[in-house]
C-alpha cells in the first residue's frame, strides 16, 4: 500500500482524461461534418484539402464567369433578331417601291417606313446594353456617300487602321488618316472629277507610294499597309501588316468600267467597310434629305436607302439581301460562341465536382451510422 501516492486513482483520472479527449474530438467530427477540423488534426491533409478548396473555387466562378458570357451573347443575339425582322421588312417594303404600279406620292410613303426602320436599327446598335457595357455599337466609324450624306449602315473603326477620312464630305481629299497618322496624297491626282479620269491600276499605284512615304515598315511601329484593287476593278483595299484587318472601300463610277472618275453627283457612292459591319459594305442610293437619325433621339441627321424609283428600289433591294445576309453570319458566330461556352461550362462543372469528391475524402469525416 502506497499512502502518499494513489496510483490506482492517478491512472484512472489519465484513462478518464483520454476518454474525454477523444469523445470530445469525435463530438467536434460528427457535429461539424469534417475529419479536419485544425491543422493538429492532420496537417500534412489540410494543407492539400486547402489547395484544392483555392482550385474548386476558381472553377466555380470560371463557371459563372462563362455564364455571364453566355448571357451576354444572348442580349447581343436578341437584338441582332429583331434586327433581322426589320431587314425583312425593309427588303419587303423595297420590293414593293420597286414596282412602277406605285406612284410618286406611294413611293414616299414607303420611304418614310423606310427611314423609320432604318432609324430603329441605329437605336438598336446604339443602345443595346449588358451590364451598362454597349455590346452592338462597337467604336465604330460612319460610312458615308460621295455627297457626305452618312449612310444607313455603320462600320465599326477597323482595328489598326482608319480610312474614314478618306470619305469625307466632298471625296477631294488632299489626305487620309491611316492609323491616326496623315497621309498626304500628293501622287494622287483627280479625286474631285476636275481633272482626268484615273484609271484604278494608277490610283492604287499612287495611293501605295504615298501610303509608303508614311509607312515604310521602320516608322511608325513598323506597320506598312498593301493597297489593292477589288475584284470587280472598281474598288480598293487597304490592308494592316499588323493588324491583318483590312479596309474595302467601294467606288462605282458613272458607267460600268474601271475608271475611277470620282465627281459629286449622286452616282458616285462610296463605303467604307470592316469585317464586321452589320449591313456588310454594299452600294447604294439614298436619299438627298435626311431623314434618319441615330436613334438616341429624333434629330435627323442620316439619309435612309433611297427607294423612290424602280432602280434605285432595286439597288435597296440588294443592299438589303447583303445586310440580311451579313446579320444572319454575325448570329451565327454568336451561336458558336455560346454552344463554344456551354461546353466550357459543362468542362468546368465536371472538374469542379471532380476536384470535390477528391477534397472530400481527405477533409471529409467518414462515419456509420448503426441500424
Amino acid at each position: 500500500m502506497r499512502i502518499n501516492h494513489n496510483i490506482a486513482a492517478l491512472n484512472t483520472y489519465r484513462q478518464f482524461n483520454n476518454a474525454n479527449a477523444a469523445q470530445g474530438k469525435s463530438m467536434e467530427k460528427l457535429s461539424s461534418g469534417l475529419r479536419i477540423n485544425s491543422a493538429a488534426d492532420d496537417a500534412a491533409g489540410l494543407a492539400i484539402s486547402e489547395k484544392m478548396r483555392g482550385q474548386i473555387r476558381g472553377l466555380d466562378m470560371a463557371s459563372k464567369n462563362a455564364q455571364d458570357g453566355v448571357s451576354l451573347i444572348q442580349t447581343a443575339e436578341g437584338a441582332l433578331t429583331e434586327t433581322h425582322d426589320i431587314l425583312q421588312r425593309m427588303k419587303e417594303l423595297a420590293t414593293q417601291a420597286a414596282n412602277d404600279t406605285n406612284t410618286t406620292d406611294d413611293r414616299g410613303e414607303i420611304q418614310k417606313e423606310i427611314n423609320q426602320l432604318t432609324s430603329e436599327v441605329n437605336r438598336i446598335a446604339n443602345t443595346t446594353e449588358f451590364n451598362t457595357k454597349k455590346v452592338l455599337d462597337g467604336g465604330k466609324s460612319s460610312a458615308v456617300t460621295s455627297g457626305g450624306t452618312p449612310a444607313a449602315a455603320t462600320a465599326p473603326k477597323l482595328e489598326g487602321s482608319d480610312v474614314s477620312a478618306l470619305l469625307n464630305s466632298d471625296i477631294s481629299a488632299t489626305s487620309i488618316t491611316l492609323n491616326g497618322n496623315a497621309v498626304s496624297l500628293t501622287n494622287v491626282d483627280g479625286l474631285d472629277g476636275s481633272g482626268t479620269p484615273v484609271a484604278m491600276d494608277d490610283f492604287v499605284q499612287a495611293l501605295q507610294s504615298d501610303i509608303d512615304a508614311v509607312y515604310d515598315g521602320t516608322s511608325n511601329g513598323g506597320e506598312t499597309f498593301k493597297v489593292a484593287k477589288t475584284e470587280d476593278g472598281k474598288g480598293f483595299t487597304i490592308e494592316s501588316s499588323k493588324s491583318g484587318s483590312s479596309a474595302s472601300v467601294n467606288i462605282t463610277a458613272n458607267a460600268d468600267s474601271a475608271t475611277l472618275g470620282l465627281t459629286k453627283d449622286a452616282t458616285t457612292n462610296a463605303t467604307a467597310t470592316g469585317a464586321d459591319a452589320p449591313a456588310g459594305g454594299t452600294t447604294g442610293s439614298f436619299t438627298a434629305q435626311a431623314g434618319v437619325s441615330n436613334g438616341t433621339d429624333s434629330s435627323s441627321t442620316e439619309s435612309g436607302l433611297d427607294v423612290s424609283t424602280h432602280a434605285n428600289a432595286t439597288n435597296a433591294i440588294e443592299v438589303l439581301d447583303k445586310a440580311i445576309a451579313k446579320v444572319s453570319g454575325e448570329r451565327s458566330k454568336l451561336g458558336a460562341y455560346q454552344n463554344r461556352l456551354d461546353h466550357t461550362i459543362n468542362n468546368l462543372n465536371t472538374s469542379s465536382e471532380n476536384l470535390t469528391a477528391a477534397e472530400s475524402r481527405i477533409r471529409d469525416v467518414d462515419y456509420v451510422l448503426a441500424a
